[in-house]
């Protein structure tokens, strides 16, 4: 059974016991997380395509650890106009571990 979810403007599949990184959600570790915006719930040949969500589908989560990513250089140039901006940018994330899919 996976299910696809959508959290801080991306999608994402999942099955349960998976682990992933998403976007910054607000939540101690070890606390629990419902995600009910649910995109797609497919359990074997049963297909449910929500329009646009699944109405009734959850996916409970837990919070294994929160952290911030590898660092990004952003840098800006202009060739001869003596124009040089260099910035770095590190995104903070949220690990959580797919603990079940609950369809209607």
């Amino acid at each position: 059974m996976y299910a696809v979810i959508k959290t801080g403007g991306k999608q994402y599949k999942v099955a349960a016991g998976d682990k992933l990184k998403v976007e910054k959600l607000a939540g101690d570790v070890g606390s629990k997380v419902v995600i009910d915006k649910v995109l797609l719930v497919a359990d074997g040949d049963n297909v449910t395509i929500g329009a646009p969500l699944v109405a009734g589908a959850k996916v409970n989560a837990t919070v294994v650890s929160h952290g911030r990513g590898d660092k990004v250089m952003i840098f800006k140039m202009r060739r001869r106009k003596h124009y040089r901006k260099t910035q770095g940018h590190r995104q903070s994330y949220t690990e959580i571990q797919i603990d079940k899919i609950a369809a209607k």
